[in-house]
């Protein structure tokens, strides 16, 4: 298998807002990448706004807070949905800041190594995914989801 390459390490973003609310982290392995999923039922491809970077470490918005997040690398996912019922204030994902993401086990993976919920503030989610190195990414939007892919290597060479 050649697996997809070019995706590099920069910084990923796409300006947009949606007032739909995230219900869940998940994650998968695939035989060239590791994939987290980010579920916000409702929200269109085009409203699912987002900025997935490397960071030297994880800072709360808001408050500042350090996020101890493990790996030989950081990214920091933001989506510009809320945790939270916007009417109401009450989570819609049943994650808390510093822990890691309820329902998340990394146990064999090639390049994933935390993740962490970071928080929710002013209508974005922040959380921190901790990977084996810096390697290439990628980031799609579909229709009530944001997917972001972490490469196992920067060759494009899968796993035997």
């Amino acid at each position: 298998t050649v697996c997809p390459t070019g995706w590099g390490s920069a910084d990923k973003a796409a300006t947009a807002a949606t007032s739909e609310s995230v219900r869940n982290v998940r994650t998968g392995r695939h035989e060239c990448y590791d994939r987290m999923v980010v579920d916000v039922p409702g929200a269109a491809r085009g409203d699912l706004g987002y900025s997935v970077r490397y960071v030297d470490r994880l800072h709360q918005d808001g408050s500042g807070r350090h996020i101890p997040v493990s790996g030989g690398a950081v990214l920091e996912v933001r989506v510009t949905a809320p945790a939270y019922d916007p009417e109401t204030g009450a989570a819609t994902y049943p994650a808390r800041a510093g822990r890691v993401l309820p329902g998340v086990d990394l146990t064999g993976y090639r390049t994933f190594r935390d993740a962490r919920f970071a928080g929710s503030f002013e209508g974005d989610t922040q959380l921190g995914l901790g990977v084996r190195a810096r390697l290439p990414f990628r980031v799609q939007q579909l229709d009530g989801r944001l997917v972001i892919d972490v490469a196992h290597n920067w060759t494009g060479a899968a796993a035997r």
